[in-house]
């Protein structure tokens, strides 16, 4: 992985927000946003896979941001939107919090700015389950062990692989109280922001062994499904629409998702605006409704001085 803006994770933490609590308030003081905003012209030999992971980014949610772009040929000096900006999901701030619609994980440590990263996930018929769990274990040069159902679906995998360049793992794996899931590194960096594992969470190589310094032995894990998101920064209140987990895939192949009926993302907008209701720029929720971008879009307009 070429490493030549890897400092924007840093910047990605440089916004202050609120650690308190898990719901959004209809509260405009509230600080829900994390990141800075970036684009990126592309050279001529770039694809969109070494986009993403140049710039620490999953390769569907660059996808989602760039709609019309050919992923294998963006051809020279075309300007993407990278979506480096995240609102926070609605869950408890502590420990770590995985949004699988998102395909990115938060970690937000005791003290300190939250960080986010992007992931891979479980596939389909192999999804990453929801719930609540916690980091039962840690190990450096992990031994794969393929489950059955992966010998089942390829017999000529061998019972174990150690550490090295061939463990799919990496270098560095949090195993979960939930039996036969972790999150780990990954010898196929092109995997990540994808829908390819077998339900465990795979991280970039440089960012599972940052996080692996971070998370302890008993860490809550949060995992939810929100395609959603709703927050407040600088007095505005913003939404953020991923794909469906379905989606990632069509979105992958196909270049576009299904379309979204909005009713759950007007529910949680004017729950959210509470006694702002009268500021919401309906145009612009709708508009964040049928693009499914992954940006974070402002959806107040300014309030009067």
């Amino acid at each position: 992985m070429r490493q030549s803006v890897k400092w924007q994770t840093g910047l990605a933490a440089a916004a202050v927000i609120a650690l308190q609590t898990s719901s959004v308030a209809a509260d405009p003081m509230r600080q829900d946003m994390i990141g800075v905003p970036a684009t990126y012209v592309t050279q001529y030999a770039d694809t969109l896979l070494d986009v993403a992971a140049d710039h620490d980014l999953g390769y569907t949610e660059l996808r989602a941001a760039n709609p019309g772009i050919d992923p294998w040929l963006p051809g020279s000096g075309t300007t993407l939107i990278l979506p480096t900006r995240h609102l926070l999901p609605n869950a408890p701030r502590r420990g770590l919090v995985i949004n699988l619609p998102e395909l990115r994980i938060y970690y937000f440590p005791a003290t300190g700015q939250p960080r986010s990263f992007p992931i891979g996930i479980g596939g389909e018929g192999k999804e990453t389950p929801t719930g609540r769990t916690s980091i039962a274990a840690k190990r450096t040069h992990p031994t794969w062990i393929p489950t059955k159902s992966e010998h089942e679906e390829d017999p000529d995998l061998p019972a174990s692989v150690g550490p090295g360049p061939d463990n799919p793992m990496g270098d560095f794996a949090l195993y979960l109280a939930w039996k036969g899931y972790a999150i780990h590194g990954t010898n196929k960096i092109y995997s990540i922001g994808r829908r390819d594992s077998h339900g465990c969470i795979r991280l970039y190589p440089d960012d599972i062994k940052w996080l692996y310094s971070q998370a302890g032995i008993g860490t809550p894990v949060t995992v939810v499904d929100q395609q959603v998101k709703v927050g407040w920064s600088g007095g505005e209140l913003y939404l953020e629409i991923h794909p469906s987990q379905a989606d990632a895939d069509t979105l992958e192949t196909a270049g576009t998702a299904s379309s979204y009926t909005g009713a759950d993302a007007d529910e949680l907008v004017a729950d959210a605006a509470g006694p702002n209701a009268a500021r919401l720029n309906w145009y612009a929720i709708h508009l964040a409704e049928l693009q499914q971008s992954g940006v974070p879009v402002q959806i107040t307009w300014p309030a009067s001085p």
